[in-house]
């Protein structure tokens, strides 16, 4: 029986895993505080003022229930904290501690030098044509019938 082949999400999937995991074992040899994959998605769609968790829910494309949870988990670990949002009285933006931004700039840089190893492993010009690619606008998501 032949497997069949893997569709792209399928492989973008694996190719995102690939990264977290190189990520957050590379930040846990390192010493920093282990978080998890989720936890690590706060971080990359915090804007650098600020966010509220219903737009960090949004971004990641979970539940506010489960943002609330990834970022009250990073509150406790004092890498994140709350703060008045200027523009609403009800509103409160997550941001940064000094120590998360820390933690975020190391991440960062791991990252880059993950980039660097899959460059390696699979060639500049591939890693420049897939960021290339990625890149790309892509418009609204289509709506297909199905067959």
């Amino acid at each position: 029986m032949t497997t069949p082949a893997r569709n792209l999400p399928q492989l973008l999937t694996e190719a995102k895993r690939w990264f977290d995991d190189a990520l957050l074992a590379s930040m846990r040899a390192a010493g920093e505080q282990p978080v998890t994959v989720g936890q690590a998605a706060v971080f990359a769609a915090l804007d650098e003022e600020g966010t509220t968790v219903s737009e960090l829910s949004r971004r990641i494309g979970v539940t506010r229930q489960t943002a609330h949870q990834a970022v009250h988990a990073l509150i406790a670990m004092g890498l994140l904290e709350q703060v008045p949002d200027p523009a609403s009285a009800r509103s409160r933006l997550i941001r940064p501690t000094s120590e998360g931004a820390r933690v975020h700039r190391r991440a960062q840089d791991t990252l880059a030098v993950v980039e660097g190893v899959l460059a390696q492993r699979i060639g500049a010009d591939a890693v420049g044509a897939l960021r290339e690619a990625l890149a790309v606008p892509r418009g609204e998501p289509p709506l297909v019938e199905a067959p």
